[in-house]
């Protein structure tokens, strides 16, 4: 899908050119795409695979579960969905507590958002006791409304992640933004009229140049953005 040739404004992040804000984790405002790569490699590790690209771009778009039906279906496991699913998250809980931290300038323009009084969901198809387990990183302070992967039907190949979330925000589909690492989710988006911004990440399966291409806007690095007045972190 082409980026949109014509939009009644030209978007930008700042000043907001939006409504409403949906943030995905994992890559896009987090350093953690490598967390869940030490997960692949290891459980694969455990079951005699080697990992490779293929897998991990297509476990980039599912859910927990569907991930885990994926992946036994693929390699042929003799676990169940729930057994899979229960060791993902042991190990995703193990990594993230002391190693997951956001991305340098993500928390600035957070707090920018909300001074301007945009509200700020997180749509991700990560489990809710492994964002939980992260004590440098206040999930639930940061985000007006959680939507996990496990609370819709599909993964991030269909809109239902990102209309959950808008609805929780109590915000219309072109009224908001959704910051994604993903094509798949860039291109979900769009389906339902959401500006997007494509989110440069650390993972090194990314694929740049095809989600540049897809994509509104776009971001190398979170501290590009400058927002003006700089608005400080609220007092807790």
């Amino acid at each position: 899908m082409p980026r949109r040739e014509a939009m009644t404004q030209t978007p930008s992040l700042w000043p907001p050119s939006f409504k409403a804000t949906i943030f995905d984790f994992d890559g896009t405002i987090s350093n953690t795409a490598h967390l869940w790569h030490e997960v692949d490699v290891a459980f694969l590790g455990a079951h005699g695979i080697d990992f490779d690209e293929s897998y991990g771009r297509a476990l980039n778009v599912l859910g927990f579960a569907a991930g885990a039906r994926y992946t036994i279906e693929r390699y042929g496991l003799s676990e169940s969905v729930e057994e899979v699913c229960e060791a993902w998250t042991r190990m995703g809980r193990a990594l993230y507590e002391t190693r997951a931290t956001l991305r340098p300038g993500v928390e600035a323009y957070l707090h920018a958002l909300r001074a301007q009084g945009i509200p700020i969901g997180l749509a991700t198809t990560n489990a809710p006791s492994v964002l939980d387990a992260i004590r440098h990183v206040d999930v639930d302070g940061l985000f007006d409304a959680r939507v996990h992967g496990a609370e819709v039907t599909w993964g991030k190949d269909h809109p239902d992640i990102y209309l959950e979330c808008a609805r929780r925000l109590d915000a219309a589909p072109k009224d908001c933004i959704v910051f994604e690492d993903i094509i798949q989710g860039v291109l979900s988006a769009h389906a339902v009229g959401m500006l997007t911004c494509g989110v440069r990440s650390s993972d090194p399966i990314q694929q740049v140049g095809e989600l540049q291409s897809v994509s509104d806007l776009w971001i190398d690095s979170w501290e590009d953005i400058t927002p003006h007045p700089f608005a400080s972190p609220p007092a807790h």
